[in-house]
């Protein structure tokens, strides 16, 4: 199985829901650190800082 392309974010903190429906999970807020990503602890879903993005540095 092929991984999923990461969620290129705007923004360092995300939510992710798992999808939404019924395969999804309660959402979960993200913080994207100084490494620019962040990886969902239920889904595995990777979030990645968008080039130019949020450039302020993460707390």
């Amino acid at each position: 199985m092929e991984p999923e392309k990461p969620i290129v974010a705007e923004s360092r903190v995300v939510c992710c829901d798992g999808g939404g429906g019924p395969l999804g999970h309660p959402n979960v807020y993200l913080r994207i650190g100084k490494e620019g990503e962040a990886v969902c602890p239920y889904c595995s879903r990777r979030f990645v800082l968008a080039e130019g993005a949020d450039t302020a540095p993460a707390h």
